[in-house]
């Protein structure tokens, strides 16, 4: 997008103020570092601008509080208190890390992810929020622990002016078929490739 300008104008029938402001479907995938960044920082653009948001955290431990999480529950309360930006809810989902071995049966965490996306459809359906950041929604999709034929229908005929990003390796081709904005994010170097375990302030 040169300039800021789309490449191509369609034969929508739209005006370009209403295709501008459309809601979105993102989705940030791949093998690189830095899908959940990308999606909080859009959540903290989102709250400057005054809008609800919510995070679904699908995977992450409950125990495990990062700083993203400890940043917006802060603007959260500077919202409540001085009605400057917008309110956000933070929900975990699941338990554990995707990469490590997680406490429960497969069937507790399924059973997890399952109940966290109806109430994701439930507030989709009653417009809850502006902005919803489900992160790490891909690897549920993945295993099987949500259908994502169900996921697709409910994302993409969301009603009203919903903004959703889905965050995780190996997003399903249909979710990415469906999405308006598709990031792949693509290693080629990583601390971890030397023998460097995460860092406070770079990985939490």
């Amino acid at each position: 997008m040169p300039k800021g300008q789309p490449t191509v104008v369609p034969d929508d029938g739209l005006t370009t103020r209403q295709r501008r402001h459309r809601p979105l479907l993102m989705v940030y995938t791949g093998d690189g570092k830095g899908k959940s960044t990308a999606a909080f920082g859009l959540a903290l653009r989102g709250w400057n601008q005054g809008w609800r948001i919510a995070v679904f955290q699908f995977v992450k431990s409950a125990k495990w509080r990062i700083g993203e999480q400890t940043a917006l529950e802060a603007l959260a309360g500077v919202h409540a208190e001085k009605g400057v930006g917008g309110p956000v809810e933070w929900h975990k989902m699941g338990s554990g890390w995707s990469w490590s071995r997680k406490a429960g049966t497969e069937a507790d965490h399924a059973a997890a992810a399952a109940e966290g996306w109806a109430e994701v459809k439930r507030r989709l359906a009653e417009q809850r929020h502006d902005l919803y950041v489900l992160d790490e929604f891909t690897y549920p999709i993945a295993w099987g622990w949500v259908d994502v034929d169900d996921v697709v229908a409910a994302l993409r005929d969301r009603p009203g002016h919903q903004h959703v990003v889905v965050t995780g390796r190996r997003a399903h081709p249909a979710l990415l078929e469906a999405a308006d904005l598709v990031t792949e994010m693509t290693k080629v170097r990583h601390p971890m490739d030397a023998g460097q375990k995460g860092q406070r302030g770079i990985e939490w």
